[in-house]
């Protein structure tokens, strides 16, 4: 359940977005966010992921965009000392009320979480949509995204197309600000359509 409260959760400025339900394997070797994840570990809390506004994802803090994805943990390793190898899930989206950068260099941010997609049943003119998904899932192994797939849902598509295309990452944020999953869908196979005209 969403807590009409703000939270206050670590964010981990990435250059990827990060949709609901998707999966995001991380290499983590700076100490602010081993420190982070270890937290989240520990407490078994979820961070905060968020495309990266201006600034780099090494050194000083980057200003991250104001709405992001919430992200748990589900495997870690550590084969390389220094190194922690996880896999994360998205869970919800959430947009920034404040944000502040800690004396170790993180942002944590009080959130108030978005409401979850409107979880429409895939229209069938967009079933190439989800024709493609299961070429992939064939191709790859039903691994490459978190079970079950849910191949009748505007949004379970649109988010998994929108992970996976190669769409400029500006727009992936502007599809993840969506609130409606049919109008992802149509977004995407519009750049779904145009692609195949220009290749």
């Amino acid at each position: 359940m969403s807590d009409p409260d703000p939270q206050d959760l670590p964010i981990f400025p990435l250059n990827a977005v990060l949709f609901p339900g998707g999966l995001l394997p991380l290499r983590v070797f700076e100490q602010r966010y081993m420190d982070m994840a270890k937290g989240c570990l520990k407490d078994d809390r979820p961070f905060g992921v968020c495309l990266i506004r201006s600034g780099s994802e090494v050194g000083a803090a980057a200003t991250p965009e104001p709405i992001g994805c919430t992200a748990r943990i589900v495997e870690w390793d550590m084969q390389q000392l220094g190194v922690l190898s996880i896999k994360t899930q998205g869970e919800e989206r959430f947009r920034f009320k404040a944000s502040r950068v800690t004396d170790a260099g993180l942002t944590r941010a009080a959130v108030e979480m978005l409401p979850q997609d409107s979880d429409a049943k895939l229209p069938e003119e967009f079933g190439a949509c989800a024709a493609l998904l299961k070429a992939v899932i064939a191709e790859h192994g039903p691994g490459i995204f978190a079970a079950p797939a849910k191949l009748d849902s505007s949004s379970w598509v649109s988010a998994r197309l929108a992970e996976i295309l190669p769409i400029p990452l500006a727009a992936k944020q502007k599809l993840l600000e969506l609130d409606d999953g049919l109008q992802r869908i149509e977004i995407i196979n519009k750049f779904l359509q145009q692609h195949r005209l220009a290749g």
